[in-house]
């Protein structure tokens, strides 16, 4: 199946699907088989910190991208001063012109400026239309509406007013909805709501080619949409989590003093680096095979999933379902 569609052109795709970039969790074979689909996927440019690793894997998906004739991948970028390899990353992702890249957590204008010297598109993270303005003065490319209930840094929005909300206030520029989507018809609604495309990320968790360790996988597939809180504890920023006795344990809410290191002029960045440091540290040893913590992030979406599939399987799932979706939706006109 192929859809004509403005993102589809824009980053040479079969369906308007990007496989979202997650932390700890994105690797090479899932990024590949997002490419072999038809599909983006997106992976955290800092699951590769090692001397030598980001360039390595950008090497053999430029090498991948030449074989196919639809599919791509991207690189996200956490933007933020607090991000101390962004520079360093940047560069690198700029050297091995990355066809696209999707920007979180601050002023994406330096990717976007260095992105577009040599035709790369960079999609932006939103949450608020505040930040979706900055974001499009920067000259973005897209947005990815990225709603409540999407696992890692949630929105406080709900889709069916952020994506008709940005829609309105920046009509020519495309809109990829993010977060509780993990089916086809959720594609479909997202699309009648004005979505150009959909960003899936927890329903990969839980497939085949993720290297996470199974207890993660299993939990994917055991929790419900209640299971799901939100803390400030882990990174600093609001985070979807699966609501174990560890989390519990952590907290949800950041006290006074922490909130006001995390906003005091002179603390707030070295303060948010400790903080993401220290969350990375927890989140490592909850993916490893031999975990120690059961600290595992995803969206509200886990109470769609109910097995681990190949990625294969997944999107040959989702179109399915879509094709059945859209035609029940067609049988409700005369």
């Amino acid at each position: 199946m192929k859809l004509k569609n403005q993102i589809n052109n824009v980053l040479n795709l079969s369906i308007p699907v990007i496989m979202a970039p997650m932390f700890l969790v994105s690797n090479v074979s899932m990024i590949k088989a997002a490419m072999h689909n038809g599909i983006a996927g997106v992976f955290p440019s800092l699951n590769f910190r090692k001397q030598g690793e980001l360039e390595r894997i950008l090497q053999e998906l430029n090498d991948t991208l030449l074989s196919i004739d639809k599919g791509n991948y991207g690189v996200n970028l956490i933007v933020q001063k607090s991000n101390a390899l962004y520079k360093k990353h940047l560069e690198i992702c700029i050297k091995y012109q990355v066809p696209f890249f999707v920007t979180s957590l601050g002023d994406p204008t330096e990717t976007i400026n260095q992105a577009h010297a040599y035709g790369g598109k960079v999609f932006c993270d939103v949450t608020t239309l505040k930040h979706a303005e900055i974001c499009a003065k920067a000259g973005c490319d897209g947005f990815i509406a990225v709603g409540h209930g999407a696992g890692g840094h949630a929105g406080e929005h709900p889709l069916h007013v952020l994506i008709p909300a940005l829609k309105k206030a920046f009509p020519q520029i495309p809109v990829i909805a993010a977060g509780g989507i993990a089916t086809g018809s959720g594609i479909l609604a997202t699309q009648v709501m004005g979505a150009d495309g959909v960003s899936i990320g927890t329903r990969f968790i839980a497939s085949t080619e993720c290297s996470v360790n199974e207890q993660y996988k299993q939990a994917i597939t055991n929790a419900g949409m209640d299971d799901i809180v939100l803390t400030e504890k882990l990174s600093g920023t609001p985070c979807n989590v699966i609501n174990t006795e560890d989390v519990k344990r952590l907290g949800y809410k950041q006290h006074w003093l922490q909130r006001w290191l995390s906003k005091y002029k002179r603390t707030k960045k070295w303060y948010k680096l400790f903080v993401q440091i220290n969350g990375m540290k927890k989140l490592e040893k909850s993916v490893l095979p031999n975990y120690y913590n059961q600290m595992w992030s995803a969206g509200k979406s886990v109470h769609l999933i109910d097995e681990v599939a190949s990625c294969d399987d997944i999107v040959e799932q989702l179109i399915k379902e879509y094709k059945t979706a859209y035609s029940t939706l067609d049988s409700w006109l005369e």
